[in-house]
């Protein structure tokens, strides 16, 4: 199966509020990264997420959106052939690459291709449960 939504992440200019909200409201675990302006958002089930301070002043808030891809670049560029603009270009985050992008409709969406190690570890992982599966 292909291109899972696999990220949410909320851009937002207060972090402190939106924290308070949203553990109020749902059942969200909300951890600080160590030494990073950004926090995980654990759901439970169902794809997690992120939050940070607005990368872009003057922005709306806004949740985003990400969609996992095996190659980025070539993602990229198959969007901009078809009439998608790129927002934010391809920037290595350690554990991956990201991109935002938007639609020829002008929604606004992320890409995320995991870091080939990550990646690996992944698949090793899938192997095994389904090996304990059998």
């Amino acid at each position: 199966m292909g291109n899972a939504f696999c990220h949410i992440e909320l851009n937002t200019d207060d972090t402190g509020k939106a924290k308070k909200f949203y553990k109020s409201l749902f059942d969200w675990k909300i951890a600080d990264m160590p030494g990073m302006p950004y926090a995980m958002i654990d759901v439970g089930k169902g794809v997690g997420g992120g939050m940070q301070k607005h990368p872009m002043p003057g922005a709306p808030n806004a949740w985003l959106a990400y969609v996992e891809v095996a190659d980025i670049k070539k993602t990229v560029a198959k969007a901009e052939k078809s009439g998608g603009k790129v927002l934010a270009p391809i920037m290595d985050v350690g554990m991956g690459s990201i991109a935002v992008l938007m639609d020829p409709s002008n929604a606004v969406f992320g890409l995320w291709q995991p870091a080939k190690k990550v990646a690996k570890k992944a698949a090793k992982k899938t192997a095994k449960k389904t090996a304990k599966k059998r």
